[in-house]
């Protein structure tokens, strides 16, 4: 399995720009919506790159997760505004997870400080929320926003969590999340009960899950390094992990160090396949990186990847 970046993919209208993409989706048609922290914060494209619309405008605190339903709705998660809410495709929201501008305790447990992503059970409609940046916990919802249940603690044993970032769910309805600074994807299933985990992963941040790929492909977006003293270290990411539904490699792509170059990372925040396996991957570039250069530069966002077999 390998994989070719498309040099340039997605042209904004002139004078745009992303700042960065917290988070990228694809819907049925292949269309590509890219959740950003610029001023227009979700950004659609088709999917030859040609810029389609916008919307969000004013409404978005802070950008983190972007998850498209089977029926085309579009959930989207914003840390700082400490919801999850549900718009339709052209931007009309129709629910609001969550009381917005008002975190939980911090490490409470109660829902939400900070939450990072939400993922969607294709067999029950159940949601699957991580929560995330001030809080060590999964909640569990039903589709019309009813909080069921919760789980996690923080902590490094199976079950506890030190940053769950990012979640996804499989087939038969098993939760995979990105425990980030545990530097694995612990598994469990949909009652929260822990079934494994998969390590040798460095920072998982974004993570998704194609159900059309071989019963289950996952792929794992590794930030880099996050001390001083292993900057200069190989092989730690940033770069895009490939599983199989056993946690095995398939693939990985991107360089042994951080770097701008086509195909290469500077911090891999969220990805995505579309209907023919192809991978769009979303930075959040800025935050990592750009924001503390002098003078502050905007740097790459988004990179659409061809999958060959």
């Amino acid at each position: 399995m390998n994989f070719t970046v498309i040099e340039g993919w997605g042209t904004l209208p002139d004078g745009w720009r992303y700042v960065e993409v917290a988070g990228v989706a694809v819907d049925a048609k292949d269309n590509v919506f890219c959740f950003t922290r610029g001023e227009h914060p979700v950004i659609v494209f088709d999917r030859d790159g040609r810029f389609l619309r916008s919307w969000g405008e004013g409404l978005v605190r802070r950008a983190h997760g972007i998850t498209i339903d089977a029926d085309g709705m579009v959930w989207l998660t914003d840390d700082l505004h400490h919801t999850v809410r549900k718009f339709t495709p052209d931007g009309r929201c129709l629910l609001v997870i969550g009381n917005p501008d008002t975190p939980s305790t911090l490490q409470g447990g109660k829902p939400f400080n900070r939450p990072t992503h939400v993922a969607i059970c294709p067999k029950s409609g159940y949601l699957f929320i991580s929560d995330g940046y001030g809080n060590s916990r999964v909640h569990k919802y039903s589709p019309d926003g009813k909080h069921v249940m919760s789980w996690g603690e923080p902590g490094t044993d199976p079950g506890q969590f030190n940053l769950p970032h990012n979640l996804v769910t499989d087939r038969e309805g098993l939760v995979y999340v990105a425990d980030r600074e545990n530097h694995r994807v612990q598994i469990f299933d949909g009652k929260g009960t822990y079934q494994g985990q998969w390590n040798n992963l460095h920072r998982p941040c974004g993570l998704f899950v194609d159900r059309t790929q071989n019963g289950g492909t996952f792929y794992v977006g590794e930030l880099g390094h996050a001390l001083p003293v292993n900057v200069s270290m190989a092989n730690l990411g940033p770069r895009v992990t490939v599983l199989d539904t056993k946690g095995q490699k398939i693939a990985r792509f991107g360089g042994q160090f951080a770097g701008e170059k086509p195909g290469e990372f500077v911090a891999p925040h969220g990805v995505v396949t579309d209907s023919r396996g192809d991978v769009y991957v979303s930075e959040v570039s800025w935050t990592n990186t750009g924001q503390h250069e002098k003078p502050p530069r905007e740097i790459r966002s988004l990179q659409k990847f061809v999958r060959s077999d």
